[in-house]
């Protein structure tokens, strides 16, 4: 593979000092690529482009229709390299070709949802008691720096990129450094589609330094991250010296109940799925699972029964169901909380340890992991690993339900598994959490909103929220009779 480029004004550029990283291929440890370790002379270009092009109205000028148009021609552009996008997510991120192939297929499904969306109608009139033509209208934010994490790195893009161009807004545009790879794909269709020259603007990098640039830079009006929640802090300090809107969308450690009148088999299954999928890597894992005492025993039994026969490989083999996780120093923090969790007195009913055989030893891979006999107060139970980690908990009823997962920090996700429908209903509206299933967990749609309570962020992904985020909302107010007001005497 070729060594990647950034994207500015509508050019492929190095960075201004020349330096890179290498990209690395998690399952095997091999270097695919590397990218440019851009700086913040080169995260300014890039604002200062977005910055011409909005303020000239080649984007937002243009009619809603037009902006549509683009977004369809993108989606149409993403099937057409749909193969090629699924083996470069595979092969940058880890996940297994059937994760990257669904993710792929939503990526075109969300710039076709956001070309649909922005030209219906919007705004509306109101009456006010002068002679006076009242409505309101939505308009861009203006330049907009989105900044999205590795776990997902082209449906991630999507979802922030897709609704900002469609409300006309210019972006710049910082992939994870980890995962460039289909984000560079992805700003090669945009040029393919005839995107114009600093409308969309890519500068890979570092955090603390691109990222950096962005939620500090005046000219920026607007951030999107999605991450850490420690990360998305610091940028939500930083982006209040120039008083940016924020959009944040961080971190979890949602639970997944199970109530004794479930379906067992059902309830077993998706508790699987909400924590393994993806590696345990993804923002609104079931990763604390909360079992009704009655049948706690059999649901452990069970669930470690199947997560022992899990298949743990490379993301390019078909018979792979579980890949490695991202990089090497993301293996040695799962490694770390797995050592945290034994020494805080839990206990391994399966897992723990990395896997160094079957061809495996050169990449980051770790054995699905599931503790028991754990306390609420224990940092597994409390923090985000972001791993194939999993806790299972003990309550006695339906209060204690609520209280035990309402009782971190976070409030991104969570699910309630009950064949009671008024007692699944009752329940999932008492979780302090933004994204719930019932009888389901993790099903993700473009028409819905994405985003958590407390500290799992600010504002909605998705949806007619995701638009409404990357909007401004103005009141235009026309006098209908045109006269001296008459309120002074002379």
């Amino acid at each position: 593979m070729a060594n990647l480029k950034m994207f500015i004004d509508g050019e492929w550029k190095e960075s201004e000092t020349l330096e890179t990283r290498p990209v690395i291929n998690p399952a095997n440890g091999e270097v695919i690529s590397y990218s440019p370790e851009g700086t913040a002379v080169d995260a300014r270009a890039a604002i200062f482009a977005a910055r011409r092009a909005f303020e000239e109205g080649i984007w937002s000028g243009i009619s809603a229709q037009e902006r549509a148009s683009y977004l369809f021609k993108i989606a149409d552009k993403i099937d057409e390299y749909a193969d090629e996008l699924t083996q470069l997510e595979t092969m940058d991120n880890g996940k297994t070709l059937r994760e990257a192939g669904f993710d792929v297929g939503d990526a075109a499904a969300c710039f076709r949802y956001y070309a649909g969306l922005i030209t219906k109608p919007d705004g509306y009139t109101y009456h006010v008691a002068d002679p006076m033509q009242a409505m309101v209208v939505r308009e861009p934010v203006g330049v907009c720096g989105l900044i999205t994490p590795w776990n997902y790195p082209l449906l991630m893009s999507v979802w922030k990129i897709a609704p900002a161009l469609a409300a006309g807004n210019t972006i710049v545009f910082k992939p994870s450094e980890v995962t460039p790879v289909t984000p560079k794909k992805l700003f090669e269709i945009f040029e393919e589609v005839g995107l114009p020259k600093g409308v969309a603007n890519m500068v890979m990098g570092a955090g603390p330094v691109v990222g950096h640039e962005i939620a500090s830079h005046p000219e920026v009006d607007m951030i999107s991250f999605t991450g850490g929640t420690k990360t998305g802090k610091h940028i939500m300090k930083t982006a209040a010296d120039t008083m940016k809107k924020v959009s944040l969308e961080l971190g979890g450690k949602s639970p997944n109940i199970i109530f004794a009148d479930a379906d067992f088999e059902t309830a077993v299954d998706y508790a699987l799925f909400g924590i393994f999928s993806g590696s345990g890597q993804v923002c609104s894992a079931g990763s604390r699972i909360l079992v009704e005492e009655s049948i706690y025993d059999k649901f452990v039994e069970r669930f470690v029964e199947r997560a022992k026969k899990i298949k743990v490989g490379a993301g390019d083999d078909p018979v792979t169901e579980m890949g490695p996780l991202v990089s090497e120093q993301h293996l040695e923090k799962i490694l770390h909380y797995i050592e945290v969790g034994l020494e805080e007195g839990a206990t391994i009913a399966c897992g723990g340890k990395r896997i160094v055989s079957k061809g495996l030893e050169k990449g980051f891979f770790v054995e699905p992991t599931v503790f028991i006999n754990v306390k609420p107060e224990m940092k597994i139970v409390q923090e985000e690993i972001f791993g194939p980690v999993v806790v299972i908990q003990k309550f006695q009823d339906e209060s204690e339900a609520v209280k035990l997962a309402n009782n971190t920090i976070y409030g991104l996700a969570g699910a309630v598994f009950s064949n009671d429908g008024a007692k699944a209903l009752r329940v999932i509206k008492k979780l302090r959490a933004g994204i719930t299933w019932v009888n389901s967990y993790h099903p993700t749609y473009n028409e819905a909103p994405w985003g958590g309570y407390k500290q799992s962020g600010i504002g909605r992904s998705l949806g007619t929220f995701g638009l409404e985020e990357f909007q401004e909302i103005k009141q235009i107010n026309i006098n209908l009779q045109v006269e001296p007001i008459g309120w002074f005497s002379n």
